[in-house]
């Protein structure tokens, strides 16, 4: 279960900026994906959850994800400091909340690897001003695979991370994109097409020249 802040608090300040979740089954190349975005785009926040999971190799603190222990996730917890936080595999893993604020009022495009819990939660929260994508294998077995490559997990866990994986199958109505990463060229180009669809106006922009055009019709 995750639990998240009151949606009515996403509307208390000035929020110019974008919202892209991506969303998936652990070994569908979310990461991969978020990684692209960040080489292309250069206005781009790319929130890092904190988790009170061990590293794997070749991870960074601060870069791929907050690493913490579970007596500082709880304390955070009772702090208000987390959009949303939810414990997955037997681990924490939350979103703090105050660097996204911050983000989204410098008009950035705001971008979230979350579990399908976090998305629903973080939709939730900010509304029609997030976009999200659910990222997947066309098959169980190309799942596998890719978690057996990975040699970090045990059978038993692969074996959990595929149960996860068809639980959160069963989500998919409620995204707004589907990318099937099986070449990662076609998801690539799909994944900045969607990202790039989002670079609209500013709002207050939108309506500031809406109501200069009615203003001008008035006057005829």
């Amino acid at each position: 279960m995750t639990n998240s802040m009151p949606a009515s608090q996403a509307t208390q300040g000035a929020l110019f900026g974008r919202i892209l979740i991506l969303s998936g089954p652990s070994g569908s190349g979310k990461s991969t994906l978020c990684k692209i975005l960040q080489e292309h785009f250069s206005d781009i926040y790319f929130s890092i959850s904190t988790t009170t999971r061990a590293p794997r190799d070749g991870e960074r603190d601060g870069v791929d994800y907050h690493f913490v222990s579970q007596e500082q996730f709880i304390a955070d917890i009772k702090q208000g400091a987390f959009l949303e936080w939810a414990q997955v595999h037997n681990n924490y893993y939350g979103t703090a909340l105050l660097p996204i604020t911050l983000a989204l009022e410098q008009g950035k495009l705001v971008i979230f690897d979350v579990d399908v819990q976090g998305h629903q939660s973080i939709k939730e929260y900010y509304g029609n001003l997030a976009r999200s994508v659910f990222i997947t294998t066309r098959s169980k077995e190309i799942l596998r695979k890719r978690l057996e490559s990975r040699q970090t997990d045990s059978t038993q866990n692969i074996e959990l991370r595929l149960l996860h994986a068809y639980n959160e199958m069963q989500q998919l109505s409620h995204f707004d994109y589907l990318i099937v990463n099986d070449d990662l060229q076609s998801s690539k180009r799909a994944i900045i097409g969607i990202a790039t669809s989002l670079e609209f106006i500013p709002q207050p922009s939108i309506y500031q020249s809406l109501w200069q055009d009615v203003g001008e019709d008035m006057k005829q």
